[in-house]
């Protein structure tokens, strides 16, 4: 799990190993991940963009760019929040992911990244 407050937003991410949609003798591994974004503070913001470095057990780093989340870039007035879930296929077990949103305040048009922490994507049997 990850929790990080940039500039009054709050990310909060919580991985899963999703099972039944991985084939460990073949090497895929699919993690779901369910993200909030909570606007803590007092003014209004929108999500324009996402970056993702994603990196697995070996060490192989893959990052990923691109407009919203999952087709969206909400706009977040103050105390109000955005839930989606995404997924990530990984070659390995185990794995991270880190990054950032892009963020723009509605008011002055100033431009901020919203820090996501380190999560861990990992097999629950991996790590014993």
């Amino acid at each position: 799990m990850s929790d990080t407050v940039t500039r009054n937003i709050r990310i909060i991410v919580k991985p899963r190993f999703v099972a039944e949609q991985s084939d460990p003798g073949a090497g895929h591994y699919l993690f779901a991940y369910h993200i909030t974004i909570r606007n803590e503070g007092t003014d209004t913001v929108q999500l324009l963009s996402r970056h993702w470095v994603i990196t697995n057990g070996e060490g192989h780093v893959e990052e990923v760019r691109g407009p919203g989340v999952v087709g969206y870039q909400p706009v977040l007035a103050p105390g109000e929040e955005f839930q989606y879930t995404s997924g990530c296929p990984l070659g390995t077990p185990v794995g991270t992911m880190h990054g950032e949103f892009n963020m723009i305040v509605s008011d002055s048009q100033q431009r901020f990244d919203a820090r996501i922490e380190p999560f861990r994507l990992a097999v629950p049997t991996a790590l014993n």
